[in-house]
């Protein structure tokens, strides 16, 4: 897909501002829950230290018609890391639909116990460390030890962005803090190394503790081409036989940011179908376990 054909995607949701933004997505509808997507338009305002600035909007309206034309009934709202912890563009989005969309949001680890409970009113249900090209958390530390303590007290999740080499580092101490940890984007295979990363190995073996969730989305963060369509094929099946599938969950990772050209959402749910073949366990990586996770009532 490439840029134009993108922008006519992004109009033609931009047309559904005709619809009731509860959409086409019915009560009796197959429930489905993307659990990775990210919204944004371009005069937000944007951290200085930002490894990417989109050049488009991708606004909810946007995202809900796509849930639409893909058949999902549900959404999970990250916050980008561009707009680091001004996450009141996602927050707007989640109070207008609340029995749609839950949100994963940024903060410092200074937040205080009363930003987060407001967070936590509008829909929001964990934290995001994306920590690409950023330095390891100061877990240890006194400020980083309230913060998820405050974490656990709200029962939010922690999701997690690092490529994998770095997560037996990381993933421990959230462990250890007693709070749900979901790694996103097969934890993110070296794609010069494939299957042959140590980290992914390393991340296998977290499987049988219980603590920890999977996202099979952005596969084309792991490999190009038939390389990697291959590396996610195979990766997904390791991680179902060291996790199960009840650990494994799907997102979209619409709007595809830095790949635009290169993804779509049709794509990425027929990926999944190769990824998890058996249909009544893609009912659970698409609804069973992302409604528990997630909080949705459904």
């Amino acid at each position: 897909m490439n840029r134009r054909s993108f922008c006519r995607d992004l109009l033609a949701g931009s047309l559904a501002l005709a619809l009731p933004l509860r959409s086409r997505a019915t009560e009796s509808a197959p429930v489905r829950i993307d659990t990775h997507a990210h919204i944004f338009t371009r005069d937000l305002p944007l951290v200085g230290d930002r490894r990417y600035a989109p050049t488009y909007d991708a606004s909810i309206v946007d995202y809900l018609a796509m849930l639409d034309r893909n058949g999902m009934t549900h959404g999970v709202l990250i916050q980008p890391s561009f707009l680091g912890t001004d996450n009141s563009y996602m927050v707007s989005a989640l109070r207008q639909n609340p029995k749609r969309l839950r949100g994963i949001a940024v903060l410092a680890p200074e937040a205080d116990e009363s930003t987060m409970r407001d967070l936590a009113g509008a829909g929001v249900v964990g934290l995001r460390l994306n920590l690409i090209g950023k330095p390891d958390p100061a877990f240890a530390s006194p400020a980083w030890q309230a913060h998820l303590a405050r974490v656990k007290a709200l029962g939010w999740q922690i999701e997690v962005q690092a490529e994998a080499h770095r997560l037996q580092t990381l993933l421990p101490p959230l462990i250890e803090a007693g709070v749900p940890v979901v790694v996103d984007h097969f934890g993110r295979i070296d794609p010069k190394q494939g299957l042959s990363d140590p980290g992914f190995a390393q991340l296998l073996a977290f499987g049988p503790e219980g603590h920890v969730w999977v996202k099979l989305s952005g596969a084309y963060r792991i490999g190009s081409g038939e390389d990697g369509q291959r590396t996610a094929r195979e990766a997904a099946e390791r991680l179902r036989t060291a996790f199960g599938v009840k650990r494994l969950v799907w997102g979209s990772d619409w709007p595809h940011t830095q790949f635009e050209t290169k993804a779509s959402p049709a794509q990425a749910r027929a990926d999944l179908s190769t990824w998890v073949p058996d249909e009544a366990e893609r009912a659970i990586v698409l609804r069973q376990t992302p409604a528990a996770l997630f909080r949705f009532d459904v």
